[in-house]
């Protein structure tokens, strides 16, 4: 039986990661967050001076109910036949255009408040309260890192061996311990300068023991052959036509053409040119060709 595992490298990354940052300009009020505390989706992190836009909100409030009791009154006209439908209609456009206006409005204000898109851990923050920040200042991290993502590259012709679930087994640097994870995305492309083809797995991370970052060195159990065909790899002859490999019969060498299949460190899989129970040579192979009589000799 081949198992054949394909062994490589990743890296850790995050579930969810975004670098906090502010979409308007202005001095900060409030900072509403420890460096490293944990923050729950719809928390209010930062906030951002806003009194002009309050005092503009406030005016267009006060200019909507105005504008909706004049609307009602000629509404109320314009069923009684008292007013026109025209008049109506300018009441009526007037109460939609500060509506409008009230909404941009709530809209400034929003962007002056930084929310958590996500639950995670905030780590360290660059700016402090008071400080003027202009659009797009970096404030902070936060990540989720429960599940936790582990990204190889694996090359393209093992790409069909792979799928959503296939087991992995990783290791850390400084840990004894091997964690199990599953793949669960591949990407739609493969690397056309490496003919790789990038791989992600996850798994679950309820200590937050696994950092982002982190390299790991990752086996992957690529395909179970029940009756494989192996034979050493220095037994393989590399030729233009293709491979071959020296057997031995009834003293004498016969070279076989072989087709190849899996490779591990030490051996490579036959997939044709050979039959179990074959004698192939494995050393002297410069000094030997086809025709050749040999003697065996047992090793003690």
């Amino acid at each position: 039986k081949l198992d054949f595992t394909f062994t490589t490298t990743g890296t850790l990354l995050a579930n969810e990661e975004i670098e906090l940052r502010n979409e308007v300009s202005g001095k900060i009020t409030g900072i509403y967050f420890a460096e490293g505390s944990w923050a729950q989706k719809g928390d209010l992190l930062v906030k951002i001076n806003d009194q002009d836009l309050q005092a503009q909100k406030k005016k267009i409030l006060s200019q909507i109910e105005l504008a909706r009791d004049e609307e009602q009154r000629k509404k109320a006209l314009f069923d009684q036949r008292l007013a026109s439908k025209e008049e109506y209609d300018i009441s009526a456009n007037k109460l939609k255009v500060l509506e409008a206006e009230k909404d941009l409005i709530l809209a400034q204000i929003a962007k002056t408040e930084i929310i958590a898109p996500f639950s995670g851990r905030i780590g360290l923050r660059s700016v402090s309260p008071g400080a003027y920040v202009s659009v797009n200042t970096p404030i902070a991290s936060l990540q989720q890192t429960d599940p936790i993502k582990i990204e190889f590259m694996i090359p393209d012709r093992y790409h069909a061996m792979l799928k959503n679930g296939t087991p992995v087994r990783f290791r850390i640097s400084g840990d004894e311990n091997e964690y199990n994870a599953a793949v669960y995305a591949m990407d739609s492309r493969v690397d056309h300068s490496t003919r790789t083809m990038r791989v992600r797995a996850r798994k679950a991370n309820p200590g937050f023991l696994l950092k982002p970052g982190t390299l790991a060195k990752i086996d992957i159990k690529l395909e179970t052959i029940p009756r494989a065909l192996m034979i050493p790899a220095e037994a393989l002859i590399p030729e233009l036509s293709g491979q071959k490999i020296f057997r031995f019969a009834a003293g004498v060498v016969r070279s076989n053409k072989v087709q190849t299949g899996l490779r591990t460190e030490t051996e490579i899989q036959i997939t044709d040119g050979i039959a179990p129970g074959d004698t192939v040579i494995t050393s002297g192979l410069l000094q030997i060709r086809e025709g050749s009589r040999v003697n065996l000799k047992s090793l003690q």
